[in-house]
């Protein structure tokens, strides 16, 4: 099984055609996304074809597919248009081949690796909302963040995630790996 995981999309139809390209060629079963997907925030500068009409068009494409949650952009006026759930604040998932371990998934602005959510040891969190890709054990957790597909930050590139054979790899849109972590 493999899975894409992507953050940070911010309305930007550009950067939304690379994760759907990327999504069609993976050969990834499922897109989970972390939130702040059509508005960019105040504090960020407008991302690159900035089209939030265009964005929840072409993600409205793989409404069943799509996994995602609330991140600190997003509304109810959001759920209006996305044909998809956008307003859980967590979702998590176990799979059978990481023994039980539990994955939570969830945007970063209240639970991160500095103020964590119910996790058990060994437990995998996954957030994004800091625009800066990150991948290690520490204090017998997990910590993924795959970074910003439109808006990185820390001179990290525009980035995604891929999740395969017990493998968590975070990529830039050229394909290259950044960071990697086997579970």
């Amino acid at each position: 099984m493999i899975y894409l995981i992507a953050s940070d999309i911010h309305g930007s139809a550009f950067f939304t055609h690379k994760l759907m390209d990327v999504y069609q060629t993976s050969g990834a079963s499922r897109l989970f996304l972390l939130g702040d997907i059509l508005y960019h925030g105040p504090r960020n500068d407008l991302p690159l074809e900035y089209n939030p009409k265009k964005t929840y068009a072409l993600l409205n494409m793989y409404r069943d597919s799509i996994l995602c949650v609330k991140g600190n952009c997003e509304a109810e006026v959001d759920q209006m248009v996305l044909e998809f759930p956008v307003l859980a604040d967590y979702s998590t998932l176990f799979l059978e081949e990481l023994e039980g371990r539990m994955i939570y998934l969830t945007h970063g602005h209240h639970y991160n690796q500095d103020n964590l959510p119910p996790l058990k040891q060994g437990d995998i969190l996954i957030n994004g909302h800091t625009h800066i890709p990150v991948a290690k054990k520490e204090n017998g957790f997990v910590f993924l963040n795959p970074g910003s597909v439109s808006i990185p930050k820390g001179g990290w590139p525009n980035s995604y995630m891929l999740y395969k054979d017990k493998t968590f790899t975070i990529l830039d849109f050229e394909g290259n790996t950044l960071l990697s972590l086997t579970i």
